[in-house]
């Protein structure tokens, strides 16, 4: 079993991996963490000194790589994960995707107290954040839409995400 969880920074893939993962006893990963791992550097610093694309080329092989060497687990996919090089027919072939769907309004109060750690964000002011949240989601929602589960973050429990993601 592989669950990928997807949807907008800050709309709690996070969080709700790591529940998910400890209920179901399975392995948990950060794929943002993983990504430093094999970078040595953070998310921020590879932006910085390396660009987008780059960090999308090492998002993706990353992603390949801890699908392949594991049969089990949950993963916190990165806010655009699934929007590049078709990871998100990747993912629905090889697991179940739960897109957690965040409202705009939720995002930002989430993201205002958040910008330092996100480079996307971080030289933004909180009015260009709420414009910036809601042309990224006009642009990614194609493709969270493919995910086999959505679930509502803002009213979800724990047992909402098990029930859904065993009907998928």
């Amino acid at each position: 079993m592989r669950i990928y969880l997807i949807g907008f920074m800050g709309c709690g893939k996070t969080y709700w991996s790591k529940i998910l993962s400890k209920k179901l006893t399975i392995p948990f990963f950060d794929l943002d963490e993983k990504i430093t791992e094999q970078a040595g550097k953070s998310i921020t610093a590879i932006f910085r000194e390396d660009g987008e694309e780059y960090f999308r080329q090492i998002e993706k092989e990353t992603l390949y790589i801890l699908t392949e060497s594991h049969d089990t687990f949950v993963m916190a996919c990165g806010g655009g994960t699934p929007c590049y090089f078709n990871n998100i027919d990747y993912l629905n072939k090889n697991g179940t995707t739960v897109w957690i769907n965040c409202s705009v309004d939720c995002l930002h109060t989430r993201l205002v107290k958040e910008k330092e750690k996100r480079p996307l964000i971080r030289n933004l002011s909180d009015d260009e954040l709420k414009a910036f949240i809601v042309k990224k989601i006009g642009d990614r929602r194609i493709y969270y839409q493919q995910a086999a589960v959505t679930l509502n973050e803002d009213q979800q429990t724990l047992t909402d995400l098990l029930t859904k993601v065993f009907e998928a």
